[in-house]
């Protein structure tokens, strides 16, 4: 008797299980979960583009140049300095070194002997100061080459050759399609029974395409509007499936 018992409540459960149990149907979206906005951190006339929108680069490929006009003048500048100051160093320390020896033999005084030491030393730092604003300038050339920081598709290209790069402002934006992940929106009512690792069905309708996802993040800021809070779905996708494209996803819940 008991194990007919033990029998019948087990097949209650599993039938309130069945019944209970249901489905979360999601809208939602492919996106890159490696988005870069590529800008320039010095301001010039960009003088080529080697990119469109639509292109495959590889890490470390030229995007776009910067025209050097600018960063030479001031190179040339700062040459034109540490010269000066070497002629001028280069001068006082001979005038130095020779009232050295005419202190010796009493001709001048300890104090322009003084002066023109401290002259000299001034002028030494002054030299220095010149030489490090010229490796200053120097490295400014580094930044007149703009390359792609990863792997990548461009999806949009706000410049053309002969406009102004200025920093902050999003010349490329540059996907990564090896990170790609779902993003879908899951009501307030329902947030409660998912949790970061549930395997989910994913469907992407254009491509016929189905596959098993996992819910890799649930960011815990609610859209005031819709009252849904976002989740980021990781799956296997194929060189078929791109960003922007529309997916289905289905989450069993208790």
């Amino acid at each position: 008797m008991n194990t007919l018992v033990k029998r019948a409540v087990l097949i209650f459960l599993i039938l309130a299980n069945i019944l209970y149990a249901r489905t979360i149907e999601l809208s939602s979206t492919v996106i890159s979960d490696n988005e870069k906005y590529i800008t320039s951190r010095f301001m010039g006339f960009i003088k080529t583009v080697e990119v469109s929108e639509g292109d495959m680069v590889k890490k470390g490929q030229l995007l776009y140049s910067i025209d050097s006009t600018e960063i030479d003048n001031k190179k040339q500048q700062a040459l034109l300095g540490v010269q000066m100051y070497k002629n001028q160093y280069l001068t006082m320390k001979r005038n130095y070194e020779r009232f050295k020896r005419l202190l010796e033999k009493g001709l001048v005084s300890k104090f322009e002997v003084e002066q023109l030491e401290l002259g000299t030393a001034n002028l030494h730092d002054m030299v220095t100061i010149s030489e490090s604003q010229v490796k200053e300038v120097e490295n400014q050339y580094r930044y007149l080459t703009i390359k792609a920081p990863n792997d990548g598709v461009v999806i949009r290209k706000n410049i053309k050759a002969g406009e102004m790069a200025i920093p902050g402002m999003p010349a490329l934006i540059l996907t990564d399609l090896s990170s790609l992940k779902i993003k879908a929106e899951v009501s307030e009512s329902d947030l409660f029974k998912i949790k970061v690792g549930d395997k989910v069905k994913v469907n992407i309708p254009s491509l016929k395409y189905n596959t098993i996802g996992t819910i890799k993040s649930i960011i815990p800021s609610s859209n005031p509007m819709t009252h849904t809070f976002m989740i980021k779905i990781s799956f296997k996708t194929t060189s078929q499936v791109y960003p922007g494209m529309y997916a289905k996803v289905k989450i069993e819940v208790k």
